[in-house]
Protein backbone atom coordinates (compact mmCIF):
# COMPACT_ATOMS: atom_id res chain seq x y z
CA UNK A 1 0.00 0.00 0.00
CA UNK A 2 1.29 3.98 -0.67
CA UNK A 3 2.74 5.88 2.42
CA UNK A 4 -0.28 7.53 4.04
CA UNK A 5 -0.35 11.52 3.15
CA UNK A 6 1.12 14.84 6.00
CA UNK A 7 -0.34 17.64 4.18
CA UNK A 8 0.88 21.25 5.51
CA UNK A 9 -1.14 23.93 5.47
CA UNK A 10 -1.93 27.61 7.16
CA UNK A 11 -2.29 31.53 5.85
CA UNK A 12 1.22 32.90 4.31
CA UNK A 13 4.02 33.31 6.78
CA UNK A 14 3.33 30.82 9.83
CA UNK A 15 6.38 28.66 9.83
CA UNK A 16 4.75 26.17 7.38
CA UNK A 17 8.12 25.36 5.46
CA UNK A 18 10.38 25.47 8.52
CA UNK A 19 8.13 23.14 9.81
CA UNK A 20 8.84 21.01 7.20
CA UNK A 21 11.92 21.35 7.07
CA UNK A 22 12.53 20.33 10.60
CA UNK A 23 10.30 16.96 9.89
CA UNK A 24 12.35 15.96 7.33
CA UNK A 25 16.17 16.90 8.50
CA UNK A 26 17.05 18.69 5.80
CA UNK A 27 16.29 22.14 3.75
CA UNK A 28 14.36 21.16 0.85
CA UNK A 29 11.80 23.93 1.04
CA UNK A 30 13.14 27.72 1.06
CA UNK A 31 12.21 29.33 4.32
CA UNK A 32 11.84 33.27 4.23
CA UNK A 33 10.22 36.05 6.06
CA UNK A 34 8.69 37.24 3.07
CA UNK A 35 5.03 35.78 2.82
CA UNK A 36 4.29 33.34 -0.08
CA UNK A 37 7.69 31.77 -1.04
CA UNK A 38 6.39 28.44 -1.11
CA UNK A 39 3.59 28.02 -3.99
CA UNK A 40 3.83 24.77 -5.39
CA UNK A 41 3.17 21.54 -3.19
CA UNK A 42 6.34 20.37 -2.29
CA UNK A 43 6.62 16.51 -1.51
CA UNK A 44 9.13 14.71 0.55
CA UNK A 45 9.53 11.05 2.67
CA UNK A 46 10.02 11.08 6.44
CA UNK A 47 9.53 8.76 9.32
CA UNK A 48 8.98 8.72 13.31
CA UNK A 49 9.13 5.52 14.97
CA UNK A 50 9.14 3.35 11.73
CA UNK A 51 6.09 4.58 10.26
CA UNK A 52 7.15 5.88 7.02
CA UNK A 53 4.54 8.80 5.30
CA UNK A 54 5.18 11.25 2.62
CA UNK A 55 4.28 15.12 4.11
CA UNK A 56 3.66 17.79 1.74
CA UNK A 57 4.31 21.42 1.84
CA UNK A 58 2.10 23.71 0.65
CA UNK A 59 1.60 27.78 -0.42
CA UNK A 60 -0.05 30.09 2.25
CA UNK A 61 -3.57 30.39 1.75
CA UNK A 62 -5.03 33.56 1.75
CA UNK A 63 -9.09 34.48 1.94
CA UNK A 64 -9.00 36.68 -1.18
CA UNK A 65 -6.10 36.12 -3.40
CA UNK A 66 -5.09 39.57 -5.19
CA UNK A 67 -3.46 37.56 -7.97
CA UNK A 68 -3.59 34.33 -9.97
CA UNK A 69 -0.53 33.09 -8.94
CA UNK A 70 -2.53 33.55 -5.20
CA UNK A 71 -4.76 31.44 -6.52
CA UNK A 72 -3.61 28.95 -7.72
CA UNK A 73 -1.56 28.49 -4.54
CA UNK A 74 -4.41 28.65 -3.01
CA UNK A 75 -6.17 25.89 -5.21
CA UNK A 76 -2.63 23.80 -5.19
CA UNK A 77 -3.24 23.95 -1.22
CA UNK A 78 -6.76 22.32 -1.36
CA UNK A 79 -5.54 19.90 -3.61
CA UNK A 80 -3.00 18.99 -0.62
CA UNK A 81 -5.93 18.84 1.50
CA UNK A 82 -8.12 16.60 -0.47
CA UNK A 83 -4.81 13.94 -1.24
CA UNK A 84 -3.91 13.72 2.41
CA UNK A 85 -4.76 11.60 5.25
CA UNK A 86 -3.89 14.11 7.65
CA UNK A 87 -3.75 17.79 7.77
CA UNK A 88 -1.41 19.67 9.85
CA UNK A 89 -3.40 23.38 9.86
CA UNK A 90 -0.22 25.58 11.32
CA UNK A 91 -1.39 28.81 13.09
CA UNK A 92 1.34 31.54 14.22
CA UNK A 93 0.81 31.77 18.66
CA UNK A 94 2.52 35.23 18.74
CA UNK A 95 -0.02 37.03 16.57
CA UNK A 96 -3.51 34.49 17.35
CA UNK A 97 -6.42 33.92 15.52
CA UNK A 98 -6.76 36.00 12.00
CA UNK A 99 -9.10 36.02 9.93
CA UNK A 100 -7.47 33.80 7.19
CA UNK A 101 -6.90 31.32 9.69
CA UNK A 102 -11.06 31.07 10.07
CA UNK A 103 -10.99 30.70 6.06
CA UNK A 104 -8.43 27.77 6.48
CA UNK A 105 -10.45 26.00 9.41
CA UNK A 106 -13.28 26.30 7.32
CA UNK A 107 -11.73 24.72 4.44
CA UNK A 108 -10.47 21.94 6.79
CA UNK A 109 -14.20 21.67 8.50
CA UNK A 110 -15.69 21.21 5.08
CA UNK A 111 -12.95 18.41 4.62
CA UNK A 112 -13.57 15.75 6.71
CA UNK A 113 -9.79 14.48 7.28
CA UNK A 114 -7.95 14.53 10.72
CA UNK A 115 -6.72 17.52 11.23
CA UNK A 116 -3.84 18.58 13.77
CA UNK A 117 -3.43 22.01 15.20
CA UNK A 118 0.25 23.73 15.14
CA UNK A 119 1.13 25.89 16.85
CA UNK A 120 4.12 27.52 15.62
CA UNK A 121 6.93 29.88 16.84
CA UNK A 122 6.38 28.82 20.28
CA UNK A 123 9.84 29.44 21.41
CA UNK A 124 9.21 29.84 25.24
CA UNK A 125 5.92 29.09 27.10
CA UNK A 126 4.87 32.78 27.24
CA UNK A 127 4.38 32.82 23.27
CA UNK A 128 1.44 30.45 23.53
CA UNK A 129 -1.58 32.08 23.05
CA UNK A 130 -3.97 30.19 24.38
CA UNK A 131 -7.08 31.78 22.56
CA UNK A 132 -6.47 29.39 19.46
CA UNK A 133 -8.21 26.55 21.10
CA UNK A 134 -11.90 28.36 19.96
CA UNK A 135 -10.76 27.47 16.38
CA UNK A 136 -12.54 23.92 17.69
CA UNK A 137 -10.39 21.68 15.35
CA UNK A 138 -8.93 19.31 18.45
CA UNK A 139 -5.78 18.62 19.28
CA UNK A 140 -3.57 21.62 19.39
CA UNK A 141 0.10 21.48 19.80
CA UNK A 142 3.03 23.96 20.58
CA UNK A 143 6.24 23.88 18.52
CA UNK A 144 9.47 25.67 17.40
CA UNK A 145 10.76 24.74 14.23
CA UNK A 146 13.79 26.97 15.12
CA UNK A 147 14.66 24.90 17.80
CA UNK A 148 12.80 21.26 17.70
CA UNK A 149 10.51 21.99 20.68
CA UNK A 150 7.19 19.72 20.50
CA UNK A 151 8.52 18.14 17.06
CA UNK A 152 8.32 14.90 18.63
CA UNK A 153 4.76 15.10 20.77
CA UNK A 154 3.65 16.53 17.20
CA UNK A 155 4.90 13.34 15.09
CA UNK A 156 3.40 10.98 18.27
CA UNK A 157 0.41 12.49 17.22
CA UNK A 158 0.51 12.40 13.41
CA UNK A 159 1.24 8.33 13.86
CA UNK A 160 -1.73 7.85 16.05
CA UNK A 161 -3.46 9.47 13.44
CA UNK A 162 -2.99 6.85 10.49
CA UNK A 163 -4.77 3.70 10.11
CA UNK A 164 -3.55 0.48 12.05
CA UNK A 165 -3.53 -1.69 8.94
CA UNK A 166 -1.59 0.87 6.59
CA UNK A 167 0.65 -1.32 4.84
CA UNK A 168 4.73 -0.59 4.42
CA UNK A 169 5.71 1.79 1.80
CA UNK A 170 6.27 1.33 -1.81
CA UNK A 171 9.89 1.60 -2.26
CA UNK A 172 10.97 4.16 -5.56
CA UNK A 173 14.19 2.04 -6.16
CA UNK A 174 13.45 1.48 -9.42
CA UNK A 175 11.61 4.45 -9.73
CA UNK A 176 13.27 7.01 -12.78
CA UNK A 177 14.31 10.38 -11.39
CA UNK A 178 14.01 13.06 -13.45
CA UNK A 179 14.76 16.55 -13.52
CA UNK A 180 13.03 19.23 -16.11
CA UNK A 181 15.42 21.68 -16.25
CA UNK A 182 15.35 25.04 -18.12
CA UNK A 183 14.96 28.59 -18.74
CA UNK A 184 12.32 30.82 -17.31
CA UNK A 185 8.86 30.46 -19.18
CA UNK A 186 9.99 27.52 -21.13
CA UNK A 187 7.12 26.22 -20.11
CA UNK A 188 8.89 23.36 -17.37
CA UNK A 189 5.86 23.48 -15.39
CA UNK A 190 3.16 23.18 -18.06
CA UNK A 191 5.34 20.13 -19.29
CA UNK A 192 5.23 18.26 -15.27
CA UNK A 193 1.75 18.71 -15.55
CA UNK A 194 0.58 17.65 -18.60
CA UNK A 195 2.74 14.47 -17.35
CA UNK A 196 1.24 14.06 -14.58
CA UNK A 197 -2.14 14.38 -16.02
CA UNK A 198 -2.82 17.34 -12.93
CA UNK A 199 -2.12 20.40 -12.15
CA UNK A 200 0.65 20.01 -9.98
CA UNK A 201 3.06 23.00 -10.58
CA UNK A 202 1.98 26.62 -10.61
CA UNK A 203 1.90 27.77 -14.11
CA UNK A 204 1.96 32.08 -14.89
CA UNK A 205 3.35 33.72 -18.10
CA UNK A 206 5.20 35.39 -15.44
CA UNK A 207 9.34 34.20 -15.47
CA UNK A 208 10.62 32.37 -12.18
CA UNK A 209 7.13 31.53 -10.66
CA UNK A 210 8.41 28.30 -9.76
CA UNK A 211 10.70 28.78 -6.94
CA UNK A 212 11.00 25.23 -5.20
CA UNK A 213 12.63 21.83 -7.20
CA UNK A 214 8.85 20.26 -6.86
CA UNK A 215 8.67 16.56 -6.82
CA UNK A 216 6.05 14.11 -8.05
CA UNK A 217 5.57 10.49 -8.63
CA UNK A 218 3.81 9.03 -11.84
CA UNK A 219 3.61 5.72 -13.74
CA UNK A 220 3.82 5.43 -17.50
CA UNK A 221 3.44 2.38 -18.75
CA UNK A 222 4.37 0.09 -16.02
CA UNK A 223 7.52 2.31 -15.77
CA UNK A 224 7.30 4.55 -12.61
CA UNK A 225 8.87 8.39 -12.55
CA UNK A 226 9.94 10.80 -10.51
CA UNK A 227 9.60 13.93 -11.59
CA UNK A 228 11.21 17.22 -10.06
CA UNK A 229 9.93 20.51 -11.64
CA UNK A 230 12.81 23.20 -11.16
CA UNK A 231 13.46 27.18 -11.48
CA UNK A 232 14.50 28.95 -14.30
CA UNK A 233 17.95 29.21 -14.75
CA UNK A 234 18.83 32.73 -15.93
CA UNK A 235 22.66 34.01 -17.10
CA UNK A 236 24.58 34.28 -13.96
CA UNK A 237 24.59 38.23 -14.02
CA UNK A 238 20.60 38.12 -14.01
CA UNK A 239 20.37 35.75 -11.28
CA UNK A 240 19.01 38.18 -8.27
CA UNK A 241 20.46 37.88 -5.13
CA UNK A 242 18.26 35.91 -2.30
CA UNK A 243 15.60 33.89 -2.87
CA UNK A 244 16.08 33.58 -7.00
CA UNK A 245 19.34 32.51 -6.63
CA UNK A 246 18.90 29.95 -3.86
CA UNK A 247 16.01 28.65 -6.31
CA UNK A 248 18.59 28.50 -8.91
CA UNK A 249 20.44 26.56 -6.81
CA UNK A 250 18.16 24.10 -6.00
CA UNK A 251 17.41 23.50 -9.70
CA UNK A 252 21.32 22.78 -9.86
CA UNK A 253 20.61 21.12 -6.87
CA UNK A 254 18.06 18.32 -8.45
CA UNK A 255 20.03 17.52 -11.57
CA UNK A 256 22.93 16.12 -9.57
CA UNK A 257 20.39 13.97 -7.58
CA UNK A 258 18.83 12.77 -10.84
CA UNK A 259 18.88 10.06 -13.64
CA UNK A 260 17.69 11.81 -16.56
CA UNK A 261 17.73 15.75 -17.11
CA UNK A 262 15.35 16.93 -19.57
CA UNK A 263 16.37 20.33 -21.15
CA UNK A 264 13.15 22.42 -21.77
CA UNK A 265 13.78 24.49 -25.00
CA UNK A 266 11.49 27.19 -26.34
CA UNK A 267 10.38 26.07 -30.18
CA UNK A 268 9.00 29.98 -31.11
CA UNK A 269 12.11 31.26 -30.12
CA UNK A 270 16.14 30.78 -31.79
CA UNK A 271 18.21 28.27 -29.63
CA UNK A 272 20.41 30.32 -27.27
CA UNK A 273 23.78 30.24 -25.38
CA UNK A 274 21.68 30.08 -22.44
CA UNK A 275 20.35 26.57 -23.56
CA UNK A 276 23.45 25.53 -24.21
CA UNK A 277 24.82 26.48 -20.84
CA UNK A 278 21.67 24.53 -19.02
CA UNK A 279 22.25 21.56 -20.72
CA UNK A 280 25.97 21.26 -20.24
CA UNK A 281 25.01 21.24 -16.61
CA UNK A 282 23.54 17.75 -17.17
CA UNK A 283 26.38 17.11 -19.07
CA UNK A 284 29.27 17.94 -17.00
CA UNK A 285 27.32 16.03 -13.75
CA UNK A 286 27.07 12.98 -16.30
CA UNK A 287 23.61 12.28 -16.29
CA UNK A 288 21.30 10.90 -19.12
CA UNK A 289 19.95 14.14 -21.20
CA UNK A 290 17.05 14.34 -23.37
CA UNK A 291 16.06 17.86 -24.90
CA UNK A 292 12.72 18.76 -25.24
CA UNK A 293 11.42 21.35 -27.53
CA UNK A 294 8.06 22.60 -26.19
CA UNK A 295 5.20 24.70 -27.69
CA UNK A 296 6.14 23.48 -30.72
CA UNK A 297 2.08 23.48 -31.38
CA UNK A 298 2.03 26.94 -32.55
CA UNK A 299 5.11 27.33 -33.89
CA UNK A 300 4.70 28.14 -37.90
CA UNK A 301 5.88 25.66 -39.56
CA UNK A 302 6.81 23.15 -42.69
CA UNK A 303 8.26 20.28 -44.09
CA UNK A 304 12.15 21.52 -42.73
CA UNK A 305 10.95 23.59 -40.06
CA UNK A 306 11.62 20.44 -37.67
CA UNK A 307 14.64 19.47 -39.37
CA UNK A 308 16.33 22.83 -39.39
CA UNK A 309 15.07 23.54 -35.89
CA UNK A 310 17.31 20.61 -34.63
CA UNK A 311 20.31 21.14 -36.89
CA UNK A 312 20.52 24.68 -34.90
CA UNK A 313 20.60 22.89 -31.80
CA UNK A 314 22.92 19.86 -32.72
CA UNK A 315 25.41 22.61 -33.23
CA UNK A 316 25.06 24.42 -30.11
CA UNK A 317 25.11 20.84 -28.19
CA UNK A 318 28.14 19.62 -30.43
CA UNK A 319 29.66 18.44 -26.66
CA UNK A 320 26.02 16.09 -26.38
CA UNK A 321 25.55 14.52 -29.87
CA UNK A 322 23.81 11.60 -28.16
CA UNK A 323 21.09 13.25 -26.56
CA UNK A 324 17.43 12.89 -28.03
CA UNK A 325 15.46 15.81 -28.94
CA UNK A 326 11.77 15.18 -29.14
CA UNK A 327 9.20 17.83 -30.21
CA UNK A 328 6.51 18.12 -27.74
CA UNK A 329 3.32 20.41 -26.99
CA UNK A 330 2.49 20.57 -23.09
CA UNK A 331 -0.66 22.37 -24.02
CA UNK A 332 -1.90 19.52 -26.08
CA UNK A 333 0.21 16.55 -24.51
CA UNK A 334 1.61 15.77 -28.74
CA UNK A 335 4.28 13.57 -28.20
CA UNK A 336 4.48 13.68 -24.16
CA UNK A 337 4.58 9.51 -24.68
CA UNK A 338 7.74 9.48 -27.08
CA UNK A 339 9.22 11.87 -24.87
CA UNK A 340 8.72 9.87 -21.84
CA UNK A 341 10.19 6.79 -24.05
CA UNK A 342 13.15 8.63 -24.62
CA UNK A 343 13.54 8.93 -20.76
CA UNK A 344 13.34 5.37 -20.34
CA UNK A 345 15.45 4.73 -22.98
CA UNK A 346 18.37 7.03 -21.87
CA UNK A 347 17.85 5.90 -18.17
CA UNK A 348 18.54 2.01 -19.49
CA UNK A 349 21.51 3.52 -21.46
CA UNK A 350 22.76 5.31 -18.60
CA UNK A 351 22.84 2.33 -16.23
CA UNK A 352 24.11 -0.12 -19.29
CA UNK A 353 27.17 -2.09 -18.22
CA UNK A 354 29.26 -4.35 -20.98
CA UNK A 355 31.04 -7.62 -20.42
CA UNK A 356 35.36 -6.73 -19.86
CA UNK A 357 35.62 -9.37 -23.18
CA UNK A 358 33.48 -7.14 -25.50
CA UNK A 359 34.96 -3.78 -24.40
CA UNK A 360 38.62 -5.01 -24.83
CA UNK A 361 37.60 -6.54 -28.06
CA UNK A 362 36.20 -3.32 -29.12
CA UNK A 363 39.12 -1.51 -27.66
CA UNK A 364 41.42 -3.77 -29.59
CA UNK A 365 39.88 -3.48 -32.87
CA UNK A 366 39.99 0.46 -32.66
CA UNK A 367 43.74 0.76 -31.70
CA UNK A 368 44.56 -1.95 -34.63
CA UNK A 369 42.72 0.27 -37.32
CA UNK A 370 43.88 3.78 -35.90
CA UNK A 371 46.84 3.73 -32.88
CA UNK A 372 47.55 6.22 -31.30
CA UNK A 373 50.17 8.83 -32.70
CA UNK A 374 53.77 8.37 -31.20
CA UNK A 375 55.31 11.05 -28.46
CA UNK A 376 58.43 12.04 -30.15
CA UNK A 377 59.14 8.29 -31.60
CA UNK A 378 57.86 6.75 -28.48
CA UNK A 379 55.56 4.33 -28.99
CA UNK A 380 52.51 4.40 -27.24
CA UNK A 381 50.70 1.17 -25.89
CA UNK A 382 47.08 0.21 -24.99
CA UNK A 383 47.05 -2.97 -23.00
CA UNK A 384 43.74 -3.58 -21.25
CA UNK A 385 40.36 -1.85 -21.04
CA UNK A 386 36.93 -2.71 -19.11
CA UNK A 387 34.08 -0.59 -18.02
CA UNK A 388 34.68 0.00 -14.25
CA UNK A 389 31.01 1.38 -13.43
CA UNK A 390 27.83 2.47 -14.78
CA UNK A 391 25.70 5.93 -14.24
CA UNK A 392 27.32 7.28 -16.46
CA UNK A 393 29.56 4.42 -17.94
CA UNK A 394 33.13 4.99 -17.40
CA UNK A 395 35.28 3.08 -18.91
CA UNK A 396 39.59 2.75 -17.94
CA UNK A 397 41.96 1.92 -20.51
CA UNK A 398 45.70 0.64 -19.41
CA UNK A 399 48.29 2.68 -21.29
CA UNK A 400 52.40 3.12 -20.87
CA UNK A 401 51.98 6.48 -20.99
CA UNK A 402 48.05 8.13 -20.85
CA UNK A 403 49.84 11.81 -20.67
CA UNK A 404 50.69 11.51 -23.97
CA UNK A 405 47.63 10.69 -25.10
CA UNK A 406 46.21 13.18 -26.96
CA UNK A 407 42.18 14.11 -25.82
CA UNK A 408 40.94 13.63 -29.64
CA UNK A 409 42.12 10.29 -29.52
CA UNK A 410 40.55 9.65 -26.13
CA UNK A 411 37.11 10.93 -28.08
CA UNK A 412 37.82 8.14 -30.87
CA UNK A 413 37.83 5.59 -28.30
CA UNK A 414 34.51 7.06 -27.03
CA UNK A 415 32.88 6.86 -30.18
CA UNK A 416 34.31 3.12 -30.91
CA UNK A 417 32.32 2.21 -27.64
CA UNK A 418 29.44 4.51 -28.86
CA UNK A 419 29.40 2.32 -31.91
CA UNK A 420 29.51 -0.84 -30.97
CA UNK A 421 27.23 -0.70 -27.88
CA UNK A 422 24.92 2.52 -28.59
CA UNK A 423 24.82 4.49 -25.38
CA UNK A 424 22.20 7.12 -26.40
CA UNK A 425 21.09 9.13 -24.40
CA UNK A 426 24.09 9.01 -22.12
CA UNK A 427 27.32 10.47 -21.57
CA UNK A 428 30.67 8.03 -21.02
CA UNK A 429 33.86 8.78 -19.80
CA UNK A 430 37.06 7.33 -20.70
CA UNK A 431 39.57 6.98 -18.62
CA UNK A 432 43.32 6.64 -19.21
CA UNK A 433 45.69 5.19 -16.48
CA UNK A 434 48.97 4.14 -16.44
CA UNK A 435 50.19 0.55 -15.93
CA UNK A 436 53.30 -0.30 -13.72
Amino acid sequence: MARPLVAIVGRPNVGKSALFNRIIRTRASIVDDMPGITRDRLYAQAEWCGRAFTLIDTGGIEACPDDSIAAQARRQAQMAIEQADTVLFVVDARTGITSEDDDVADILRKSGKPVIVVASKVDDPSHMDYGLYSLGLGELLPTSAVHGTGIGDLLDAVVRSFPDDEGQPEQDEDAIRVAVIGRPNVGKSSLVNRILGEERSIVSEVPGTTRDAVDAICEFEGNRYIIVDTAGIRRRGRVDVGIEKYSVLRALGAVERCDVAITVVDGTEEPSAQDTKIAGYAHEAGKAAVVAVNKWDIVERDDTTARDFEQKLRSLLSFMPYAPIVFVSALTGRRIGNLLGAVKSSSAQHRKRVQTAMVNRVVQDAVLRNPPPPDHGREIRMYYATQVSAGPPRFVVWVNRPECVHFSYKRYLENALRDAFGFSGTPIRVLLRQRD
